[in-house]
């Protein structure tokens, strides 16, 4: 399974929306500079957040985007939905039922194929793993390697 590059941006940029502890929206093109990243890719993944529900978005020459609500509410699944959807990763197609299998009785294809047990298996335990952890879990994380973060994001901000 690969995940776009969007998830990791759109996290990132969550995390920065907490850490900046600005009262006010944050433009795209501003979060963007942090990263490097060019805005009109970066809002689309924002333009994402907003319709899931994780950030706000204010139009207007004084707009741009706040954390809809905090850190512990939000899990990295519901970044990874977000982004890249909520369709299953593994998609069966009775690939069984072709060349080999095409003259099998419809009654060997009534049991699961194992294929797709296996993977639905996975991908169940993956996305639970994701949905235990939360921004706020994450941000801790950072916090222990890099006790400084958000004073190091603020002052960072703060001069461009």
């Amino acid at each position: 399974m690969r995940i776009g590059e969007g998830v990791e941006w759109a996290a990132h940029c969550l995390l920065m929306l907490d850490w900046m502890g600005e009262d006010r929206p944050v433009p795209t093109a501003r979060l963007a500079a942090g990263f490097e990243l060019p805005p009109p890719y970066l809002n689309k993944q924002l333009q994402a957040l907003v319709k899931a529900g994780l950030v706000t978005s204010t139009a207007g020459a004084r707009g741009g985007f706040r954390l809809a609500r905090p850190l512990e509410k939000i899990t990295m699944m519901d970044v990874v939905a977000a982004i890249e959807g909520p369709e299953e990763a593994f998609q069966c197609t009775e690939i069984r039922s072709r060349g080999v299998g095409a003259d099998s009785p419809a009654s060997a294809l009534r049991r699961p194929c194992a294929v797709s047990t296996a993977m639905r298996k996975a991908e169940l335990a993956w996305r639970r793993a994701l949905a235990e952890q939360t921004l706020a879990d994450v941000s801790a994380a950072v916090k222990r390697g890099a006790p400084e973060i958000e004073e190091t994001v603020r002052a960072w901000y703060a001069r461009n």
